[in-house]
């Protein structure tokens, strides 16, 4: 059985991808959160309805938390192959421009993914 650590991509209403984490049994209470506005300054606030668009289970929040970071830096081209499970798209999109790289050594995340 995987953990209670999620990392999760939504879709906002103007079309930005939200990239968060949560730490509990169930995703779809933190999705919730989102879609009520229950709190005014968040990021996602005016740019509701979000969709949930992917997401993956963790075993350790600390696994979650570095996997949450290194997606939030990648371009909206990689986040959409992540979304759409395009692994060749993914490896193509993280090859280094200034060094060659081995895409047999690409990380990905381990767990059942929202889109399987």
């Amino acid at each position: 059985m995987l953990g209670d650590a999620f990392v999760y991509i939504l879709k906002c209403a103007d079309g930005k991808y939200y990239v968060g984490r949560y730490r509990g049994r169930d995703l779809a209470t933190r999705i919730g959160e989102h879609q009520s506005g229950l709190r005014k300054d968040a990021w996602t606030y005016r740019r509701r309805p979000v969709e949930l668009v992917w997401s993956t289970q963790f075993y350790r929040m600390d696994e979650a938390a570095a996997f949450e970071q290194q997606i939030k830096k990648w371009s909206r081209a990689k986040k959409e192959a992540l979304i759409r499970g395009d692994v060749a798209a993914l490896k193509q999109l993280s090859l280094s421009k200034s060094a060659p790289a081995d895409p047999s050594k690409a990380w990905f995340p381990r767990g059942k993914s929202h889109s399987d």
